[in-house]
């Protein structure tokens, strides 16, 4: 096995433009291992990053207990292990591509990007296994980049980051005209079905009234119950994920095409995000700051998520509209339902943390998109010195906003009452670069393209005064941007 020694990292800037990365990403988009992660919310406070990556030099696919690792320097000749898949990623990504200090305003200067399924969780919790697991695709799909195309929206600047520049350039040159030779790479995308859900509505209900039975016996303060829709369709996913992106304008928007799945996110939710920053000096027992404190000399490795739970739709009546978001945050059950979840992620975020560093620095801030305004607070720690990115990532896993509290319990509620996997659905896209950073989100208003069949899913956290009738039409108002946006392309 070919071992990477530590090298500089080169750094080419590029013309700016606001689509830059889509420009570059349609001559890649049909290659398995091409991924895109865009920030499209223009005026979102996350509104700053596009990175795309392609041709990883090594992949990490598991599939149930089974990891297999590709390394192209092997000849492609896989190795297979039943070791924690998160453990395995931290090992790999340290092996063939070693540490290296971060640079200024650019988050990602090549490492580790790819997916995380929701279902990845029962390689950190034992789980019951009564639901359908009938899209039998990868719960890990990561793959290995030497090399980064990274788009910086808020200081219009854009660069080509890694190793190997020269290279990857050439390689980027080809692919741009093989792909102008291949015009049948770009049929029209249609659906061919309508979209049907794998509950009805009555169903739906029988579900939610066994959810309020495990919260009035004390099995839980909150689960979250989801439908999945699907239709089948025909032609360009990339075109399908474009056509959302633009009616959607997420801040957590990715495109990712593995060997078997195409992967469509427009998710407005943070998962967990790790920064490396710059230590500050505390002047007087009154400023000093946990984030700060007991750190090494020159950085502190800052842990940020921002779960979302509360939810109301927009309005084209800018009063009304208005009146929404204050109502959502004036609303006595939206932030019980948000504080549990800022309480379980306070908890799964200190198992990693510096001791006391964990912070709730924002609750209960509303933040609007095009088909709904949300419900979202802040939670701030500092990773411990003997602690990984993947450790961070595992310890957290999957994410709290989206199972309900106590989490194990929720999950395994969920197996119990929805007819088929989650997927990737309620799990993770995200990077860890080479310098530490890490940024992920949480899987929600996400779809899977898989053997000419598009499945997306919505869901809500149902708490002991929930109703009925409001948490369906919830899920329901989740995908209006999504699934009508879908049937008129």
């Amino acid at each position: 096995m070919k071992i990477a020694q530590p090298h500089s990292v080169c750094v080419q800037s590029l013309e700016y433009s606001a689509d830059l990365s889509l420009t570059y990403f349609s001559h890649l988009q049909h290659l398995p291992w091409a991924m895109l992660l865009r920030s499209a919310a223009q005026g979102h406070p996350n509104n700053r990053f596009d990175i795309l990556v392609a041709n990883p030099i090594a992949t990490l696919v598991t599939h149930a207990a089974t990891t297999q690792i590709t390394i192209s320097s092997d000849a492609g000749n896989p190795i297979y292990s039943s070791q924690d898949p998160f453990e395995l990623l931290a090992h790999y990504q340290d092996l063939l591509l070693p540490s290296l200090a971060p640079i200024d305003d650019i988050p990602f200067i090549g490492g580790a990007l790819g997916y995380f399924s929701y279902d990845l969780g029962r390689q950190v919790e034992t789980m019951p296994t009564t639901a359908s697991a009938d899209i039998p695709t990868a719960d890990m799909a990561v793959g290995l980049y030497e090399w980064a195309l990274v788009v910086d929206h808020q200081l219009q600047r854009a660069y080509l980051v890694g190793q190997n520049l020269p290279q990857y350039q050439q390689w980027l040159e080809n692919q741009k005209c093989l792909y102008q030779q291949q015009v049948d790479i770009n049929e029209s995308f249609r659906l061919k079905s309508d979209w049907s859900s794998n509950m009805t509505k009555s169903e739906y209900g029988q579900k939610f009234s066994l959810i309020k039975e495990y919260l009035a016996a004390g099995d839980c303060y909150q689960i979250n119950l989801a439908q999945r829709f699907n239709a089948a369709y025909q032609g360009s996913e990339w075109q399908a994920y474009q056509a959302l992106e633009t009616s959607n304008h997420a801040p957590f928007s990715a495109f990712i095409r593995t060997d078997e799945i195409a992967v469509l996110s427009i998710s407005p939710e943070r998962f967990l995000s790790l920064e490396n920053q710059p230590c500050v000096a505390s002047v007087g027992p009154l400023s000093v700051d946990p984030l700060t404190t007991d750190c090494k000399p020159s950085t502190k490795r800052v842990i940020e998520t921002k779960p979302i739970k509360g939810t109301r739709p927009r309005s084209l009546d800018p009063i009304e509209d208005a009146q929404l978001a204050q109502q959502l945050q004036r609303a006595q059950k939206d932030q019980a339902e948000n504080l549990m979840i800022v309480d379980l992620l306070r908890n799964d975020i200190g198992r990693v943390a510096k001791p006391g560093s964990v912070t709730v620095p924002a609750l209960f801030e509303v933040e609007s998109f095009p088909a709904v305004h949300h419900l979202v607070s802040t939670i701030r720690a500092q990773l411990d010195d003997n602690q990984t990115p993947s450790s961070l990532l595992r310890a957290c896993f999957p994410g709290g906003s989206i199972t309900g509290a106590p989490k194990i319990r929720a999950m395994q509620i969920i197996e119990e009452l929805e007819p088929h996997r989650r997927n990737i659905y309620c799990g993770s896209i995200g990077y860890i670069s080479r310098c530490g950073n890490m940024d992920s989100n949480i899987t929600i208003r996400t779809l899977i393209a898989y053997q000419q069949h598009l499945y997306a899913w919505a869901g809500g956290g149902i708490v002991a005064d929930s109703e009925m009738e409001a948490e369906y039409q919830e899920t329901l108002d989740k995908v209006s941007r999504i699934l009508p946006i879908l049937s008129k392309v």
